[in-house]
This record gives C-alpha cells, sequence and structure tokens, in this order.
C-alpha cells in the first residue's frame, strides 16, 4: 500500500517533522512530497484535494487524511512509544482541529520560514517522490 505524505516544504517545523518521521520509519513505509512540488501538486490533483487546504495531508492507498487525523494515522505507525499518541484519535475531530489549527495558523511565526524547500540527504532522497 502507498503512503504519502504531503507536506509544506517552506515551514522549518514541517521539514523538521519530515525528519522526525524519517528516523522513526525504519521500514520506510512513508514517502514524502512537499505541497510546493510539481509532484505534490500532482497528487492534490489527483486525489481531487482543493488547493487551499494548507494541511499536513496523509495519503494511505486511496484514502485522505488531512489535520489531526492525518498526524495520528502517521503517528500509530512510528516505533517507539510514538504509537500512543493514537489514543487520541477518540477525541471528536472537531475538537483535535480547533488544536491543530492553532498550531498551523502559527507554525511560519513560531518556527520560521525557509525560502525553498529542503533538500534531503543522498540516503533519504528515494523516499522523495519527484
Amino acid at each position: 500500500m502507498r503512503r504519502v505524505i504531503l507536506f509544506d516544504g517552506v515551514c522549518n517545523f514541517c521539514n523538521s517533522s519530515v525528519q522526525f518521521i524519517i528516523k522513526r520509519d525504519p521500514t520506510a513505509k512513508f514517502h514524502f512530497a512537499s505541497l510546493q512540488s510539481e509532484i505534490g501538486q500532482q497528487l492534490l490533483n489527483d486525489y481531487q484535494i482543493p488547493k487551499d487546504i494548507d494541511s499536513f495531508i496523509y495519503l494511505e492507498g486511496e484514502e485522505v487524511y488531512v489535520q489531526s487525523t492525518a498526524a495520528l494515522k502517521v503517528s500509530k505507525e512510528l516505533k517507539g512509544l510514538w504509537k500512543l499518541c493514537y489514543v487520541f484519535i477518540v477525541v471528536p475531530r472537531p475538537i483535535r482541529n480547533i488544536f491543530y489549527n492553532l498550531f498551523a495558523k502559527n507554525r511560519y511565526s513560531w518556527f520560521g520560514k525557509r525560502e525553498s524547500c529542503m533538500i534531503p540527504s543522498q540516503l533519504d532522497r528515494q523516499r522523495f517522490l519527484e
């Protein structure tokens, strides 16, 4: 099953999150594409995701997950205690997304923004879609 994470390539927090996921995904289940990339835009189009969604997006097979649900679905697959974060899936999505949206709205002011997308290391490059 294809698992793709679409992330904001100019967001410092988002780039750090991708590195965090890579370190806790030793079997390389996840692949990545920035929302700003050509393949990211193509996936948004293919999955009919509105281009104005400014969120962490997780594609699992034919399913699309956004915001807190996407983050929790990914955490469930990570090694270590991060799997335990998935228990928050029982919190109703509108409540989870209040906190998610507050964080997302402030991520540039709290963590900064890059001028361009990150360049993955040679070892990690195969996990990024082109």
